[in-house]
């Protein structure tokens, strides 16, 4: 048995074409992932996995959610390793959002 954790975050979205969208998320599971594996050896890691959703309620939301199990020899601290993963995504998307917005801007 390892040490497991779980982490989510949710990023209001402006309105988006399915691409930006799609690309949005696999940036933020790109990051996570490079982030996980700067600090930890791919032997170190039972499981990752890391899921990205998009919710259409009143509002637009990217929901990712990051799901890390180690062996327990291995001396981490899994929550803090999630949670900082979890804030680069964030920034990561927002650097993205703004990208978008500005090219928006300069087509009008």
């Amino acid at each position: 048995m390892g040490m497991e954790q779980r982490g989510v975050i949710n990023i209001g979205l402006p309105e988006l074409s399915e691409e930006q969208l799609i690309e949005i998320g696999e940036l933020a599971q790109r990051v996570i992932i490079k982030h996980v594996f700067s600090e930890l050896n791919r032997s170190d890691v039972k499981d990752i996995e890391v899921t990205t959703r998009i919710n259409r309620d009143e509002t637009l939301n990217l929901e990712i959610e990051v799901y890390l199990e180690v062996p327990v020899f291995v001396k981490v601290d899994v929550e803090r390793l999630i949670d900082e993963a979890l804030e680069k995504a964030y920034e990561a998307v927002e650097r993205k959002l703004r990208e978008i917005a500005n090219e928006g801007k300069a087509q009008a």
